[in-house]
């Protein structure tokens, strides 16, 4: 969650860690702070609450120079949002400094055997914890900081990605990682060190993506050098960036979700390139063919996920279990890695994570591999350590997600889920040839469908603006249109701080009707399908309560146009793709709530984009 950034090499690293961080921004963060030594081997602080602005403006009349530094945005786990909590973290002689993303989970015993030699600490972190251990090693053992490094983690219990420099070496930057993302770009002269990409790409496109319970020595001049706690050098497998400078920039949008909820038609289409061809009724699933026999003979498919990708996941489940007829369950990750879960070797598990790196989600892939499953994983950024942890799956080719509210990482997952869902009915011989047929001509036409939507931007603003001022919403929808409810009610909180929540249309009886009135919108999903006329008779129980209806229909409806406030008019398409293009006008909805409210809407308070830590 925390957005870590380093360099070493002859550049100033100060312009590098500021621009590194405000790329990082979107991760979510509540401070920022860098460090740097300079020439004279003074080793100069600087950290602020707030953004990484308030940071720039406080240090522009302080010594900014050096050609090593690392810089970090911290997202409060231990300790309160304040200077003090704000990283870097000094060790006791203040001449070793330390970010960390992670979380410690035994740093209250470490930091009380340090207490009784005499160590004091300034803030309520664990991170200061690991700073003050592995200087006290240091110290103590009298080897180098790498070595201290190792030693120190060996004796840590949790997760960790970590970047140290001393002024008494400052020809050496220390990085190493447990569980939380760390990339090391390798330029000409120079090293870089980041929580992802992002801030890299500026300066090289060469990488190595460290693997857990990694360190890896970046000393200036020399050759990078990696070894494990067990201090076994591991050869660096050195890969090439795909990611572009031009990817990550808003390009004239004013912010990041509004730049990514348009970009969806060419997402869309890239998730599906190389993988479906209508005419010659094709769909070709690279990362999932080794396990084809397992698609086959599979009596149960297992979804993990966290946040939109766990709504993703549910519509998975609908789609296997209508295309595919196998048994689905959609997991939490972060409850069923906690369960002792009935895993059966029989079982296809599918970990679903925009990031990759998602803390729970990850965990629960490692525990569901512990029990002999076949896993998969469906990601978006390549390399990352759930791509890796898997046994194979799909990238999702979105492209850079930086908006902290998923958008098009939705649609993308849904995308790859339908393709597999319809790669496993072939395999399993379950759909006949004229409907498979048919949904692969459908899949190929979502792209130029939500192009259609996108041109409703107008019209969705002035619904906005009626609903800028409430203080609770309801989304309602059923079938394979219940998850895009519960996905429009999870982006209009995210962004706007309003709550909301999402609902099985039918279930409205069980308790929610309780809460309408003329004051409570309500957002429906009503396109024509097999359950239409019972959310009409849902929309009518809304109505004679006098709640506020904003319906979306299928494009000619009259039938809910006559009972509706609104109506949202979307492209006809097969029942089961609704989710790819209902779910757009709920993204607009929100995206200009927000913005009529004044809201952060790339950087949402207490929210970070990838989830790292537990």
């Amino acid at each position: 969650m925390c957005g870590i950034v380093a360099y070493i090499g002859k550049r100033e690293a100060y312009p590098i860690l500021v621009k590194g961080l405000q790329r990082l921004e979107y991760r979510g963060y509540d401070s920022a702070g860098v460090a740097m030594i300079n020439a004279k081997g003074t080793l100069n602080v600087y950290k602020k609450k707030g953004k990484v602005a308030e940071l720039v403006d406080f240090a522009k009349d302080k010594d900014i120079s050096g050609n090593i530094g690392i810089g970090h945005t911290r997202w409060a786990t231990h300790g309160e949002p304040n200077d003090v909590n704000s990283h870097p973290h000094y060790s006791e002689t203040k001449d070793m400094v330390l970010i960390h993303n992670g979380i410690i989970e035994n740093y209250a015993a470490i930091k009380a055997g340090l207490i009784k030699r005499g160590h004091k600490f300034l803030s309520q972190t664990d991170t200061e914890v690991l700073a003050h251990l592995i200087e006290d090693i240091q110290l103590h053992e009298n080897i180098k900081m790498g070595h201290a490094v190792q030693a120190a983690l060996r004796q840590v219990i949790g997760a960790y990605a970590i970047v140290v420099i001393d002024k008494n070496d400052p020809d050496t930057l220390v990085a190493a990682k447990k569980g939380s993302p760390m990339v090391i770009g390798i330029g000409k002269d120079d090293f870089f060190v980041a929580s992802d990409a992002s801030p890299i790409i500026e300066y090289t496109k060469n990488v190595v993506y460290l693997e857990d319970e990694q360190v890896a020595i970046l000393r200036r001049d020399k050759d990078i050098k990696i070894r494990n706690l067990k201090d076994k050098e591991i050869t660096p497998y050195v890969q090439e960036l795909t990611l572009e400078l031009e990817s990550i920039e808003k390009g004239g949008y004013d912010h990041f979700m509004l730049k990514e909820i348009y970009e969806q038609p060419r997402s869309v289409k890239d998730s599906m390139r190389g993988r479906l061809i209508a005419s010659e009724g094709y769909i070709k699933m690279g990362g999932i063919e080794d396990h084809e026999r397992k698609f086959e003979k599979a009596k149960r498919i297992i979804f993990i996920a966290c946040g939109t990708s766990w709504h993703a996941g549910l519509v998975g489940e609908y789609l296997f279990e209508e295309l595919a007829r196998v048994p689905v369950e959609v997991e939490y990750a972060s409850e069923f890695r906690y369960r002792n879960p009935v895993i059966y070797p029989e079982d296809i598990v599918i970990a679903i994570s925009q990031s990759g790196e998602t803390a729970d989600t990850l965990a629960a892939v490692e525990m569901a591999k512990s029990k002999g499953a076949t896993v998969l994983g469906v990601c978006n950024v390549v390399g990352s350590s759930i791509a890796r942890a898997t046994d194979g799956g799909s990238y999702t080719h979105a492209g850079p997600e930086i908006g902290v509210a998923s958008t098009k990482a939705f649609t993308a997952q849904v995308t790859v889920l339908t393709l597999m869902a319809l790669h496993m009915a072939k395999v399993r011989g379950t759909l006949k040839e004229s409907r498979y047929r048919q949904l692969l001509y459908e899949m190929e036409a979502i792209p130029e469908k939500i192009e259609e939507v996108l041109k409703l931007n107008d019209q969705l603003r002035e619904i906005a603006y009626k609903y800028k001022d409430s203080r609770n919403a309801l989304y309602l929808g059923r079938g394979v249109s219940f998850p895009v409810a519960l996905e429009g009610a999870l982006k209009l909180k995210e962004i706007s701080y309003i709550h909301a929540e999402g609902y099985p249309a039918a279930e409205m009886k069980h308790g929610p009707i309780a809460l309408i009135d003329e004051e409570m919108p309500v957002f429906v999903i009503a396109t024509k399908g097999a359950n239409y006329e019972k959310v009409v008779s849902n929309i009518q129980e809304v109505k004679a309560r006098k709640g506020k209806i904003t319906a979306v229909v299928t494009q000619g409806d009259t039938e809910v146009k006559g009972m509706a406030d609104d109506v949202i008019e979307i492209p006809e398409t097969d029942e089961l793709l609704v989710p790819l293009i209902a779910v757009i006008p709920l993204q607009l909805l929100s995206y200009h709530i927000a913005v009529m409210r004044g809201c952060n809407v790339d950087q949402p308070r207490n929210l970070a984009k990838s989830v790292t830590v537990e």
